[in-house]
């Protein structure tokens, strides 16, 4: 009986930091009538032995972390262990930006630390695809 009172416990504490994560998130969101941007990057290297691999997501973290209006940011390399027919295998790091706006993403573009890094990583690409979007949040 003691466990389940606990079990039940650790459930309510759980939704509870659930429904605060969720609060916390949309105070980040785009403002009334705004939406945000979903800018979704994919590299292809010229080297992509592991250490560049990690080189260029070390960049990433850098250089395009923490710039105003950024909701959210990821860097890693692809996940190789997805094959799939639906899975894309042709590219090896993919940058994951959202943007409370449109006017945050753009200034993004021209920020001198996001031009750095394109600067000093430029010579190892292969190919960028560059992924823009308007996400609707709930």
């Amino acid at each position: 009986m003691r466990a389940i009172r606990t079990y039940g416990l650790l459930l309510a504490a759980g939704g509870v930091l659930g429904v605060l994560a969720t609060v916390a998130l949309r105070t980040d969101a785009a403002p009334a009538g705004d939406t945000m941007i979903g800018h979704m990057v994919y590299f292809k290297l010229k080297d992509n032995a592991p250490a560049k691999v990690e080189e260029l997501v070390a960049a990433g973290q850098k250089y395009l972390t923490k710039h105003p209006g950024e909701v959210f940011f990821g860097a890693g390399p692809r996940a190789k262990e997805f094959t799939r027919d639906v899975n894309v295998q042709d590219w090896d790091v993919a940058l994951h930006i959202v943007f409370r706006t449109k006017a945050d993403h753009d200034k993004y573009q021209d920020a001198p630390r996001h031009k750095q890094f394109i600067d000093e990583n430029r010579a190892n690409w292969e190919s960028v695809r560059v992924f823009d979007s308007a996400l609707a949040a709930q």
